[in-house]
């Protein structure tokens, strides 16, 4: 329990840092100043004053934030006291500008992800390889007695009869579930393989069982589509970008049927997590050991970039969807307005956020 909350707190603490660097290094270069940069919500427990940036750690260990000048002040008062420091201010700036610093953040975390899933590419991933092989014999299987082995791969399957003396119509095996779905309705029948065993490819003759041991199959193998593929350094960065886009799509996808089921009363579903869903699957990484965790990192890590780049008040995107608004209306909007906003904002992610909580809980009692 202790090994668990330690590494969900390491992994949060790393990606709400990433993040929050992302808005700080961004702000720095265009020339907004930052007041402040926070680990963990206020009230602050400490704080160290840089370079005119107060650096704090904060009670709360959980997200954090960056603090930038004029971001939050009445732009009319502001205005009616410019200064030669007003460039430093958040407000002053350009609306790419603006869009850019709060953007960053988003990006970060999307670098983070596919750097992550780069180096686990360049370790070696299991991937589908269109083909089946052997991993496991049950000893006196009829596969056993057929004198198949461990690592052989499986081309091909067909009837097979004295009369034809095997020539059939033959079906090939990409998958699993062609061989499992040939065998079940073969039982009792001779079937014909077609292996690469070694260098060599042979054909050999086996008979399904009618009577299956538990856990066995009809053949007492077991088999995998699955195999370890390791990348080049730079093709890997290109393929980690392209699994990282097919996740967003996805948890994008996922995220729209939530709002979809919350507008019509339902549940949010047993595939959605909330803090205490993310430390248990937390609790399941650490067993499987470090890459599992980088694996997990990674995929939590574009899901805060997903959910921040959502148009809603409080988050990243909403922040961007006002800077939006400003330039269709051709002025800025009334921080008073904008704060507010973000505020009744926070207050919905907070429900939601308590509603995926109950449904995690109500998950786990259930033994889910």
């Amino acid at each position: 329990m202790f090994l668990t909350a330690f590494v969900f707190f390491i992994i949060l603490s790393i990606l709400v840092l990433i993040h929050e660097l992302g808005h700080f290094a961004i702000a720095r270069l265009i020339g907004v100043h930052v007041e402040e940069f926070g680990f963990g919500l206020p009230p602050r427990i400490f704080g160290k004053k840089i370079k005119g940036t107060i650096y704090s750690i904060n009670w709360l260990p959980i997200g954090g934030f960056v603090k930038l000048a004029g971001e939050d002040e009445d732009y009319e008062s502001l205005k009616s006291k410019p200064s030669k420091n007003t460039k430093k201010l958040f407000w002053a700036r350009s609306k790419k500008e603006r869009t850019a610093i709060l953007l960053a953040g988003v990006i970060m975390n999307f670098i983070l992800a596919v750097g992550i899933t780069t180096y686990l590419l360049t370790q070696g991933t299991y991937e589908t390889a269109g083909r089946i092989h052997i991993e496991k014999i049950v000893a006196g299987s009829p596969a056993d007695k057929a004198g198949l082995k461990v690592g052989d791969i499986l081309i091909d399957v067909s009837e097979y009869s004295v009369s034809n003396k095997g020539l059939s119509q033959i079906h090939h095996l990409t998958k699993p579930s062609d061989l499992i779905g040939f065998t079940g309705s073969h039982k009792g029948q001779k079937i014909r393989l077609t292996v690469i065993q070694g260098d060599t490819q042979i054909s050999v003759v086996v008979t399904p069982r009618i009577q299956v041991p538990k856990g066995e199959g009809p053949l007492g193998v077991a088999i995998s589509d699955l195999e370890i593929k390791t990348y080049q350094p730079v093709s890997a960065i290109f393929q980690a970008i392209r699994i990282n886009i097919t996740r967003a799509r996805d948890m994008l996808a996922g995220i729209s049927m939530i709002f979809v089921r919350l507008a019509h009363l339902k549940p949010v579903g047993n595939e959605v997590a909330g803090p205490i869903g993310i430390a248990q699957v937390t609790g399941e990484a650490v067993k499987f050991g470090f890459k599992a965790i980088l694996e997990f990192m990674s995929i939590l890590s574009l899901n805060l970039a997903v959910l921040n780049v959502l148009p809603i008040p409080a988050l990243d995107g909403g922040r961007v969807l006002f800077v939006f608004i400003e330039k269709l209306i051709g002025r800025k909007i009334r921080p008073a307005f904008e704060r507010s906003t973000h505020q009744a904002g926070m207050i919905f992610l907070f429900i939601l956020i308590i509603l995926i909580s109950v449904n995690d809980i109500l998950r786990l009692a259930r033994g889910g």
